[in-house]
């Protein structure tokens, strides 16, 4: 009888284990944490990017790295390539991509300008310049004569000119605008020299 108890608490053992394996849950579930971040379907972290459209250049930046984002870039929203040397002087613009849940490896980009400027209209395609120019001359009316210059092939002989008459160096290209061009947009590029007048972007074009 001892035999048979010892047999029949050995079988009700093995029972209670096999059933509690059954219905355990062994499905890989994305990792969730209180501050919003987690896995996406492939395993990579992911966060909230938050709208920093607005911001300070700085204070949109340091936003960013604390919701998990670390590839974070910037340019000039008004299209003149100017550097963002110093990013409390920055504002925010634009942010590329929008707000929302983001791998945390996602490179973020802010359109911004000086704290003194109105932002460009929302919907500006032309905010980063001209493209290459390849095989035709681009407009460059109104665009910095810095844009301008990386927008040619290196090879391009270029001369720029005070469109002012005040004979003036362009010293900084970034701080001057186009007012004319030779040749003009759409002309055929061939290895013609390039020449362009400029004033600086407080003035006007004559």
């Amino acid at each position: 009888m001892r035999t048979r108890s010892v047999l029949t608490l050995l079988a009700t053992a093995a029972l209670l284990t096999l059933t509690a394996c059954e219905g355990a849950d062994t499905g890989a579930k994305p990792t969730q944490v209180k501050d919003g971040r987690g896995k996406d379907g492939s395993g990579s972290d992911t966060a909230v990017l938050p709208d920093l459209v607005g911001k300070g250049l700085q204070s949109a930046q340091d936003q960013a790295q604390a919701a998990g984002f670390r590839r974070l870039a910037s340019h000039d929203a008004l299209g003149r390539g100017r550097t963002q040397a110093f990013d409390r002087n920055w504002k925010v613009c634009s942010q590329t991509p929008t707000p929302g849940t983001r791998p945390t490896n996602t490179r973020v980009d802010f359109g911004a300008v000086k704290l003194t400027e109105d932002c460009p209209a929302k919907g500006d395609s032309g905010e980063r310049g001209p493209t290459k120019a390849g095989g035709t001359m681009p407009a460059f009316t109104g665009k910095s004569v810095k844009v301008a210059r990386e927008a040619l092939d290196r090879s391009t002989s270029l001369t720029v000119k005070d469109a002012s008459g005040s004979g003036r160096m362009v010293l900084v290209e970034s701080n001057w605008q186009v007012c004319a061009q030779d040749p003009a947009a759409g002309a055929k590029l061939d290895g013609r020299p390039v020449r362009l007048e400029a004033v600086k972007f407080s003035e006007g074009c004559p």
